[in-house]
């Protein structure tokens, strides 16, 4: 696991993707390994990395890794960051100028996520003053104290856009998981460093909604998109959302370490986990997703549900001792090995096929692409293993 993560993964970002003549790093690297250098830059993109070599460079002290981060975490606060209006703009340019200046709370959480990353690796008090100035930008634009929970996108000026969407595959909703899911995420890595009372309260309220608006009780999955007042309009289950939701959910929980939300969380935690093992498949990986009102599959596995899957289940066999749950973990991995690992050109593949082919029509590298997924779930292994 730390093989794959300090020679096939880290080394793919800093020697292909870093852009040395305009600074941070590339856009873009096609499935057919070509560079496309002039490529716009994603929020996301950036944030993941800047998240992954915090986290990398914490864990194992290597200064190439601290050098990687200081790099995106300079680039996010000096082209990404908005000095007018707060937040962080979509994308920019292959110079550094903006493109896409809507704010998308799913980006501005990653922002927080990375930047409370670097300070818990560095101690830079830049990185969590910016951390905190995203939180506040959520709770004041974004968070809704009427009917609950958080709101998708807005224009650069905080204003209503028409356009909600994360990407083009989502349903035009007011309220998502997925976005609720990584705001949950970040506020959990900006706990850890900035014990704010403000911070504690919503990070429990956003524990709460996935328990009571969120998570279906009846098949312990996910509802996807929901409207202002939390009604779900569509029956589609996302199996890596599921499993990475298990444990990110119950390592919320135990962070805040209130012991009477634990007991109501913990058997959750095993049920979502459960279900989403109606995906899996012994030596075939965890499936993307199903159309409960279709029926329609789609068998592809992709790379980072794989990787949550590692993740989660170990999670279930570490706090709950679920033996079955290791040996799907290491199926996971084995599969990862056999399968996604790109060991001529380094990374990991966008996904596998139902046909069991490699996809290399997805990107290697880019706006969604990135070493965050894999390189966590190479870090949480190693650590929850240390002792």
């Amino acid at each position: 696991m730390l093989a794959v993560l300090t020679d096939n993964i880290l080394p793919y970002w800093m020697d292909k993707m870093t852009d040395s003549v305009h600074g941070g790093y590339y856009g873009r690297i096609t499935g057919k390994e070509i560079l496309m250098p002039e490529s716009e830059k994603g929020a996301i993109l950036n944030a993941r990395i800047l998240w992954t070599f915090s986290a990398a460079y914490r864990l194992l002290k290597k200064e190439e890794y601290l050098e990687a981060a200081t790099r995106v975490k300079r680039y996010i606060i000096d082209h990404f960051y908005d000095s007018q209006f707060g937040g962080i703009y979509w994308s920019v340019d292959y110079l550094g100028n903006p493109i896409d200046t809507k704010k998308q709370i799913y980006a501005l959480g990653f922002a927080i996520y990375g930047l409370s990353e670097y300070f818990r690796a560095t101690g830079d008090e830049e990185a969590l003053s910016y951390a905190i100035r995203l939180f506040e930008s959520i709770e004041k634009y974004s968070f809704d104290d009427v009917k609950n929970g958080y709101c998708e996108a807005f224009t650069r000026e905080w204003g209503e856009i028409a356009d909600m969407r994360l990407s083009e595959k989502d349903a035009n909703e007011c309220k998502t998981m997925n976005t609720h899911l990584h705001i949950l995420e970040p506020y959990t890595n900006l706990y850890r460093v900035w014990k704010d009372e403000r911070l504690k309260t919503q990070l429990r309220n956003l524990i709460e909604i996935f328990v009571d608006k969120i998570l279906n009780q009846d098949t312990a999955h996910l509802e996807l998109f929901f409207d202002d007042d939390w009604n779900s309009k569509y029956r589609i289950v996302s199996y890596g959302h599921d499993i990475e939701a298990s444990w990110l959910i119950h390592e919320a929980a135990l962070e805040l370490g209130d012991e009477e939300l634990l007991k109501r969380v913990e058997p959750l935690v095993l049920r979502i986990a459960d279900a989403a093992s109606q995906g899996y498949t012994p030596h075939e990986g965890m499936i993307y997703e199903k159309n409960l009102d279709t029926g329609h599959v789609d068998a592809d596995r992709h790379w980072w549900v794989q990787a949550e899957s590692v993740v989660g289940y170990i999670n279930a066999y570490q706090h709950f001792g679920k033996e079955d749950a290791l040996d799907k973990a290491i199926d996971c991995w084995e599969f990862i090995q056999q399968h996604l690992l790109d060991t001529e050109n380094g990374e990991w593949f966008w996904s596998i096929f139902a046909d069991g082919t490699i996809n290399r029509v997805d990107d290697k590298a880019g706006f969604w692409k990135c070493p965050y997924h894999n390189g966590r779930m190479c870090m949480e292994v190693i650590e929850r293993f240390k002792e």
